[in-house]
């Protein structure tokens, strides 16, 4: 009997120190971003948060080549896509506070909306299922200026239709973000940028976080975006669609989204029955669940439930990716035009397969 508790006491310790030290850990992080740890290229910041720390916080990389500003975690990145998590944080605090339903519809906020935007809800805006029309391709060729979130409300209300039946699948949707954005405005009577700024940065210390606003306010420690080409470095920082809030305007960084994750564990900024509606798969017409929740995209990766979001425009690819029940999470920021969507996704799924083995 003696012998056998021996031997299992062997096996015990040799799985326990089986699992690498987190510095070793770290090590290994670190290695997945070579390709972008040199003062000559566009940088990255990273950061890993476990057990409500956040145990790396880097940067790589040049954040500004004009006046030679290394990446660091203060570096503001535009967000892109990652801003509609914070678009939907903010239309369901209204929602919770009985200002908007996720049954009140555009015509319901909008009398002047075409027809088809009877059967179009808040609900629809928000997971992607209203079948609304992309807003790019209808902004004019010769507009000399750059598009605003009111500019595609507008282009939806010069349409009779949308791309299939609402509700009867799912279609990834700017322009629904954009939308949300004049609902709120129409709503509560300030602007979309103030509102953020009151009921959500400040309230949880994300002093340095903004939806950018070219002659209104500036963003600090900025990050530039740009493209590698082989003839050099060209600066790729705002496109005729960089200026639209809703769908992709903010601008943080990792210490202000540190605060952001941990409060994504509180009821500091909304309720939790709201916040896990939020994190929660939801069903076209049909019955069918789809990947994507409210502002937050839904996967399996190692067995695990993740909530995350990327974000990509021009100079800019970005992700923060949440296992909840592990209490960890990844943000991963970049100023390059590099690879599509997706590919901080996979960079991403890298850093998770050293903390996350099986």
């Amino acid at each position: 009997m003696k012998q056998w508790l021996i031997i299992l006491s062997v096996i015990l310790l040799s799985a326990c120190s089986s699992e690498k030290p987190l510095d070793e850990k770290l090590l290994e992080v670190d290695g997945i971003f070579t390709d972008y740890n040199s003062a000559d290229m566009p940088g990255a910041a990273v950061m890993i948060i476990q057990d409500g720390k956040p145990i790396l916080q880097k940067g790589y990389g040049t954040a500004d080549f004009e006046r030679k500003q290394p990446v660091t975690s203060k570096t503001n990145f535009r967000l892109a896509s990652v801003t509609k998590q914070f678009t939907a944080m903010s239309i369901l605090q209204l929602i919770e506070k009985g200002d908007l339903s996720f049954s009140t519809s555009l015509t319901d906020i909008f009398p002047d909306f075409p027809e088809y935007g009877k059967n179009i809800t808040i609900e629809h805006l928000l997971q992607h299922t209203s079948g609304i029309y992309d807003y790019e391709p209808l902004v004019p060729d010769d507009l000399g200026r750059q598009v605003k979130d009111k500019d595609a409300l507008e282009y939806m209300m010069a349409l009779s239709e949308t791309y299939f039946p609402v509700g009867e699948k799912y279609q990834y949707s700017n322009t629904a973000y954009a939308v949300l954005t004049q609902i709120l405005e129409k709503i509560t009577g300030v602007p979309f940028r103030e509102y953020l700024r009151k009921n959500i940065f400040d309230p949880i210390g994300m002093d340095n976080t903004l939806a950018y606003e070219n002659g209104v306010n500036e963003v600090p420690n900025r990050a530039y975006g740009y493209t590698i080409e082989e003839d050099g470095i060209k600066l790729t920082d705002q496109s005729k669609w960089s200026a639209v809030l809703g769908d992709g305007g903010i601008y943080s960084n990792l210490e202000d989204l540190y605060k952001w994750d941990q409060a994504l564990y509180t009821d500091k900024l909304l309720g939790r029955d709201y916040l896990e509606m939020a994190f929660t798969n939801h069903k076209n017409n049909d019955g069918e669940f789809i990947d994507y929740g409210y502002g937050w995209r839904l996967e399996k990766y190692k067995d695990l439930d993740i909530i995350y979001h990327t974000g990509s425009s021009i100079g800019f690819r970005n992700i923060i990716y949440r296992i909840p029940s592990r209490n960890f999470t990844a943000v991963i920021l970049t100023n390059r035009d590099s690879g599509g969507e997706f590919s901080t996704l996979e960079l991403v799924h890298k850093v998770v397969d050293v903390f996350f083995s099986q």
